[in-house]
C-alpha cells in the first residue's frame, strides 16, 4: 500500500539554503593567524570558497589576515567596488587582461612570464608585482631556465619606473602530504628563486609559498606571508587540525509517501525498498551542487538521525528513505554541516563522491537561496582592514 502525504505543515524553511557562519570563517582565520608567524593573505577567489568572497574577506580581515589573494581581475575589481582598499593581489591572467585598470585600482600582479611582464610594463602608472616561480608543479609560474631572465627584465623595468617588485611567490605541489618529498624539492627551489631575484638586484619584502596545509604543517614554507582560502571556511587538506566548516546546506521535504518492500525508486530503478517504509522527496540535486556520483552511499540528517538517500540523485530532487517512522512533509532536511548535530559533512560527501571539498563548496547552484550568519560582536572594519 502506498500513501502520499503532500500537506504542508512547514517546520523550518520553506526552500533549499545554504547557511554561511562567519563565526566559524573568524575563528578559522585566527588559528591560521597564529600558525603562520609572518602576515596572513586571505584567498578569496571562486567567490570566497563559495561561501561569499566580501563577506569572508571582512571577517578575515577583522581576525588576523591583512590583505587579500584572488586569482582574477575580476575578483579583484568586485573587492574594490565593495569598499575593501587593503592590499590585492591577482595571480591568473592572461597576457591581453585589463592591466591598465588593475594599475589604477592599486591591484597587485603575478607575472609568472617575460610576455606578462612586457603587457603589464605597457600600461601606464607604476605596478607593484610579485614575480612568480613554478616550485615543481609544471602549472602557473615561470619555469626555472626562464627565472633569472624574467627576474633581470623585471629589475630594469622597475628601474625605468614601470613595476615595483614586492614580492616573489610559489606554490607546492603535495602539501596535502607533509611528509611527500616534493615538498622538499619545492621549498629548495623556491629558496633559489629568491637568491636568484636578489642577484639580479631586487628586493622582495613579501615571499609566499605556503598555502593553507603548509601554514598548518611546516614553518619552513612560511616565509613573510602564508596565502590560505581554505582554511578560511574550515578545510583542511592535511587532515591535521580541526578547523571549523563554515557551511551547511538544508532543504524542506516537498513529499512523503509510505511505500511497500520492493518498491523501485528514481531512474533505472537501481534501488529497490527492503522493506515498508517512507520515501521523502527533497528538492535539492546535482544541478544545485550535491554530486551524482555519490548516489547510492550518500546520507542525511532527518529528525535528528542519519538517513540513506535512496536511488539516483536527480537534477532537481533527492530521494531519501526515511524508515517507518517517516517524517512530516515541511521538515527540515540537513544535507550537509560542521557535523555537530550529527549531519553529514562536506568531507563525507567529498569521500561518498570520490573527489575534494574544495569542489563542494564552490559548485552550489546559483538557486539555492543563501544565508549569512554574523560573527558575534564581529569588530568594525573599515575599508582600509583597520579596526
Amino acid at each position: 500500500m502506498t500513501g502520499l502525504a503532500v500537506a504542508p505543515r512547514p517546520t523550518g524553511a520553506s526552500t533549499p539554503q545554504l547557511t554561511v557562519d562567519l563565526g566559524a570563517v573568524a575563528r578559522n582565520t585566527r588559528t591560521l593567524a597564529e600558525r603562520a608567524g609572518g602576515e596572513l593573505m586571505a584567498v578569496v577567489k571562486a567567490d570566497g570558497f563559495g561561501h561569499g568572497a566580501v563577506d569572508v574577506a571582512r571577517t578575515a580581515l577583522a581576525h588576523g589576515a591583512t590583505r587579500l589573494g584572488v586569482t582574477s581581475l575580476a575578483e579583484a575589481f568586485a573587492l574594490r567596488d565593495a569598499g575593501l582598499v587593503v592590499p590585492v593581489l591577482s595571480w591568473l591572467n592572461p597576457v591581453d587582461a585589463d592591466f591598465p585598470t588593475a594599475a589604477a585600482r592599486d591591484v597587485e600582479l603575478a607575472v609568472p612570464s617575460a610576455a606578462h611582464l612586457a603587457a603589464l610594463t605597457a600600461a601606464p602608472g607604476r605596478i607593484r608585482v610579485h614575480l612568480h616561480v613554478d616550485a615543481g608543479m609544471a602549472r602557473d609560474g615561470a619555469e626555472p631556465g626562464e627565472w633569472a631572465a624574467l627576474c633581470r627584465a623585471a629589475r630594469r623595468a622597475e628601474q625605468r619606473g614601470q613595476v615595483e617588485v614586492v614580492g616573489v611567490m610559489g606554490h607546492l605541489g603535495c602539501a596535502d602530504d607533509p611528509a611527500d618529498a616534493c615538498n622538499a624539492r619545492g621549498r629548495t627551489r623556491f629558496a633559489w628563486a629568491v637568491e636568484v631575484a636578489r642577484a639580479a638586484g631586487l628586493r622582495p619584502r613579501d615571499r609566499h609559498l605556503a598555502a593553507t596545509a603548509a601554514t598548518l604543517t611546516d614553518p619552513r614554507t612560511h616565509h613573510t606571508m602564508s596565502r590560505v582560502g581554505a582554511g578560511l571556511v574550515g578545510i583542511d587538506p592535511s587532515r591535521t587540525t580541526a578547523l571549523e566548516p563554515a557551511m551547511t546546506l538544508t532543504a524542506p521535504l516537498v513529499q512523503v509517501r509510505r511505500v511497500r518492500a520492493g518498491t523501485p525508486v528514481g531512474y533505472g530503478h537501481d534501488h529497490r525498498t527492503t522493506g515498508a517504509t517512507h520515501l521523502g522527496l527533497v528538492p535539492v540535486g546535482y544541478a544545485d551542487g550535491l554530486p551524482r556520483v555519490a548516489s547510492g552511499r550518500a546520507e542525511v540528517l532527518v529528525r535528528g538521525a542519519r538517513r540513506p538517500v535512496a536511488g539516483r540523485i536527480s537534477m532537481d530532487q533527492v530521494v531519501v528513505d526515511l524508515g517507518p517512522e517517516g517524517a512530516e512533509v515541511g521538515e527540515t532536511v540537513t544535507l550537509f554541516g560542521p557535523g555537530r548535530s550529527g549531519e553529514p559533512t562536506v568531507a563525507e560527501w567529498a569521500a561518498w563522491a570520490g573527489t575534494i571539498e574544495h569542489e563542494l563548496v564552490t559548485g552550489i547552484g546559483a538557486r539555492v537561496a543563501r544565508r549569512t550568519r554574523a560573527v558575534p560582536h564581529l569588530r568594525s572594519v573599515d575599508a582600509a582592514g583597520s579596526s
